[in-house]
């Protein structure tokens, strides 16, 4: 794994630990911490990881791109194009990983952090995170997949109020809206919990999961069922189908190697 400036990546038995750290500017990204997201997701969509846990320091997620890198003239227009083709990269290795993604947002998540939050398969909030779109107050449209995630998980109409009306949206409100899966009182602990059960489970059926779901959106309902009886047909030659069939016919619980 590469060294990065702006990041760091920790690998702790199975669990690949990435926590954004630019806390001079709230976690907001330049074009080099960007750049660095784009390699260190791409490095552990294909290494044998078996969950990935991205968050942040100091008690801030990530608070989007960096305004003050702009400098009000035709420049911008690059330097926005920059961040956002490499933090865009990023988050499609995050949605697409094969194996679980668990994004821990341990304070305010904004603009490109946004949709970045979102992006995890399950989105861990402490009790102060709050989640705000924010474009609208510098002129500016949704980017990092926030217009392609809000309306498939909220609705068209709500994806819209959100945006539009750009107010945040706190711990508890972001769970009842389905943006969020859990608050977490104990967050640190909590966070540590959901990567090892996702590290001990079954990977490849993780995976393989992620991407029925992932592809089901353009499909009809007998393209995806069809999907679904390769994708179960293709698991009974995994190592762990065997050894969660064996313990249920036994005794004890599966011990899973992701393989």
């Amino acid at each position: 794994m590469a060294e990065f400036e702006h990041l760091s990546v920790e690998r702790t038995d199975d669990v690949a630990r990435v926590t954004m750290n630019r806390p001079e500017t709230h976690n907001s990204m330049n074009p080099a911490m960007a750049a660095e997201l784009r390699t260190a997701t791409a490095d552990l969509y294909e290494d044998d990881s078996r969950c990935v846990v991205l968050t942040g320091t100091d008690g801030v997620f990530n608070t989007g791109a960096d305004l003050s890198v702009l400098s009000g003239d035709a420049s911008d227009g690059r330097t926005l194009r920059s961040i956002a083709s490499s933090l865009h990269r990023a988050i499609e290795n995050l949605a697409r990983a094969p194996k679980p993604v668990v994004t821990g947002v341990n304070g305010v998540a904004a603009g490109g952090g946004f949709g970045l939050a979102l992006s995890g398969d399950i989105v861990l909030l402490a009790e102060d995170a709050r989640l705000e779109f924010a474009y609208p107050r510098v002129g500016l449209t949704g980017d990092a997949g926030s217009t392609f995630f809000l309306p498939k998980i909220v609705g068209l109409r709500r994806a819209k109020e959100i945006a539009l009306l750009d107010e945040p949206i706190d711990a508890e409100a972001a769970v009842e809206m389905g943006l969020a899966t859990e608050v977490a009182p104990d967050f640190d602990e909590r966070l540590d919990e959901l990567a090892a059960k996702f590290a001990d489970g079954p990977t490849k059926a993780y995976g393989a999961t992620k991407r029925l779901f992932n592809r089901g959106q353009g499909r009809d309902l007998s393209a995806q069922m069809a999907a679904e009886t390769d994708s179960i047909a293709r698991m009974t030659t995994t190592a762990d189908f065997k050894r969660g069939l064996d313990a249920f016919f036994g005794e004890g619980e599966p011990e899973f190697e992701g393989k």
